[in-house]
């Protein structure tokens, strides 16, 4: 049994079908991290397709439909995997189509992940993604910002938007920590399943959180960094820019707890 399968409309795709869609870059999907054949935040994951759907379609495959395509991957598979799920419209790129255009979903499994092991030093780039609300495909600009980051010295890179704000990174959403409050940077961001997850969690938890604006400048009043998605709940983050962050191994256990607090559930 593999981990890589490629499934579409819930069926193993065949190469006539997936060569078209090797070309396509009008599309959303969804990243999760499989483990014993069950996933967390299964409605938030379901929420974003559907939202994006609407958004970029004007309509949405049912969820009971998701659900068999991400079941029939996931039963091709180990327990333990990657999955991501891929919505697109029959009708393609570069043309006029719009709600008419029959919407299909792509499965696409592969080996488990955690992620890096950090702490990571990020550059800071300026720039801001298109809908950035939607976990859009084909935005170049992510892996270039990474590559340029790497050339650089750094890990990855974080984003900086035209007033000054950090507001996400490559592949990740960043969260702060100021010795008491988890703080979510305000500005416009995908907001992640992993992000969402934790922060329902920390509710429950009782420990306080809060959106602010920051900047480079306000990062040396804060107390420890993360960077977080569908892969970890939370990699350490040791320096933005030329600004140094605190270690906060309390912050990332928390974090951790948080996330690790969710139920998995079966699609």
């Amino acid at each position: 049994m593999t981990s890589s399968v490629a499934h579409r409309n819930g069926r193993a795709a065949t190469a006539e079908e997936l060569a078209p869609l090797a070309f396509a870059g009008y599309a959303h999907f969804t990243a999760m991290q499989v483990r014993g054949g069950r996933v967390r935040g299964l409605d938030l994951h379901l929420e974003r397709l559907r939202t994006a759907s609407v958004e970029l379609f004007g309509r949405a495959l049912p969820d009971d439909e998701v659900r068999s395509s991400l079941r029939a991957a996931l039963e091709a598979g180990p327990a333990d995997l990657s999955l991501t799920a891929t919505v697109y419209s029959r009708a393609g790129e570069f043309t006029a189509a719009g709600a008419e255009g029959e919407s299909e979903m792509l499965v696409r499994t592969g080996p488990p992940s955690s992620g890096p092991e950090g702490p990571l030093a990020l550059a800071a780039v300026e720039h801001e993604r298109f809908l950035p609300a939607v976990k859009h495909v084909g935005e170049v600009a992510k892996t270039y910002f990474l590559r340029q980051a790497v050339a650089q010295g750094f890990d990855d890179a974080a984003f900086v938007d035209r007033r000054g704000r950090l507001s996400e990174a490559t592949i990740w959403n960043l969260a702060f920590w100021d010795g008491d409050s988890v703080v979510w940077p305000a500005a416009e961001v995908l907001g992640g399943i992993t992000m969402s997850i934790v922060r329902r969690q920390l509710d429950r938890l009782g420990v306080p959180q809060r959106f602010q604006e920051v900047t480079l400048a306000d990062l040396p009043t804060l107390a420890g960094g993360v960077v977080m998605n569908s892969w970890t709940p939370g990699v350490a983050v040791r320096r933005i820019g030329s600004v140094t962050l605190p270690e906060a191994p309390s912050f990332l256990d928390l974090l951790h707890k948080a996330y690790e607090s969710e139920t998995l559930t079966v699609p």
